[in-house]
């Protein structure tokens, strides 16, 4: 894996299938980007490549097209729209036959890693947490922390978050994990070391450090700019930020949308990308939670073995860059967290956060069983 602006010190120096590019090139202001996504089974909402090519092509009619396109693409990423969909019913089953549930098909997991040493990678809202109105108040419970912190005693893990790492941490606090922050552009280690990790030196790693200021500078420019719109909360993840729009009325949506993109106009190295009614703005680095995912396997003495299954457990967009590098690698399982058919890189699917826990307490109580099968040879 190819390393950029990587540090590893001493541990006391320690969401939809769309993104949009935002550049500055004459007239063009937004450039739609996608990975191509796995054929989708008949039934469920998709958005194509096509489409998307569609709306770079509007880029050169007008703002009011370009404008309405940006709107149509954040009500297609709302839950409650895709929800109402007529077909939904129809394709849930074909869906479920291709991202069958974890819990289901558990024995099949556990006999695929046999041999293997299991890394678990775990999201935090949606996954952990439940989707809340108030992103500040997106608080895991006490059997999901304790749970978490049992896998943590069997499997090297790690939470990837776009979150702030350091408010990921205060939501979680449990110091024995690994924490990926701001979509794995803040990376830090146990304080004390790892158990798993061979070596004494903690883990660090902050491949945007030099787009700080421009982080801070766009973040205050966002919140004097949105203020105006009811609900819209801009949130400072230190390497990225978040405007969330769950809380604005939809008929402001497109004036939330005008707004945000009056700021980043002029700000070609930051992109936009939108998951589950927020808005995504990171530096155009070549980071993300599946780099994020190579990084920590390669911490961790795994980087080039055959003998590690890594699985990684997510909900939103951003998580299907390590559902993508596990499906390329052809190690491990990506399971995402979903009610509803989405097309996904991900080979299982659990459907909310209580669903998580039970796959978790399972993956305990299967590695406590095997600890004491082992101790009675």
């Amino acid at each position: 894996m190819t390393k950029q602006n990587v540090v590893v010190s001493d541990a006391d120096s320690q969401i939809m299938n769309m993104a949009i590019s935002v550049a500055v090139s004459n007239s063009s202001i937004f450039t739609a980007a996608a990975e191509k996504p796995p054929m989708a089974p008949g039934g469920y909402i998709s958005i194509s490549r096509k489409r998307l090519m569609n709306l770079k092509n509007l880029d050169i009619i007008n703002g009011g097209e370009r404008l309405t396109s940006w709107v149509d693409s954040m009500k297609a990423s709302s839950p409650t729209h895709i929800q109402s969909s007529p077909c939904l019913m129809k394709g849930q089953s074909s869906w479920m036959l291709q991202h069958p549930s974890a819990l289901d098909m558990f024995d099949k997991i556990i006999e695929a890693s046999q041999g293997k040493q299991i890394v678990m990678f775990l999201d935090y809202d949606g996954t952990l947490s439940p989707i809340v109105e108030d992103p500040d108040r997106a608080f895991m419970s006490d059997s999901m922390r304790k749970t978490v912190k049992q896998l943590a005693r069997c499997f090297p893990t790690a939470i990837v978050s776009g979150r702030c790492r350091d408010k990921v941490y205060k939501f979680v606090r449990l110091a024995e994990l690994y924490y990926a922050g701001s979509h794995g552009m803040d990376i830090k280690g146990p304080a004390k070391g790892s158990k798993y990790k061979k070596g004494s030196q903690g883990v660090l790693c902050q491949p945007a450090s030099e787009f700080l200021p421009m982080i801070d500078e766009v973040y205050k420019l966002l919140v004097e700019k949105t203020k105006s719109t009811p609900g819209a909360k801009v949130e400072n993840n230190k390497f990225c930020l978040s405007v969330h729009f769950r809380c604005v009325d939809e008929k402001k949506w497109s004036e939330l949308a005008s707004q945000v993109r009056s700021v980043l106009k002029e700000y070609p190295q930051l992109r936009l990308s939108q998951g589950r009614k927020v808005l995504e703005i990171r530096p155009t680095i070549k980071w993300d939670k599946g780099k994020a995912l190579e990084f920590l396997l390669e911490s961790l003495g795994y980087a080039n073995c055959n003998d590690v299954f890594p699985v990684y457990i997510g909900d939103d967009r951003t998580d299907e860059d390590a559902f993508k590098v596990l499906r390329d690698r052809g190690q491990g399982f990506g399971i995402l967290v979903s009610k509803i058919p989405k097309e996904t890189s991900a080979t299982y699917s659990l459907q909310e956060p209580a669903e998580v826990m039970d796959f978790l307490q399972r993956l305990v109580e299967w590695k406590r069983q095997a600890v004491r099968s082992q101790a009675m040879l």
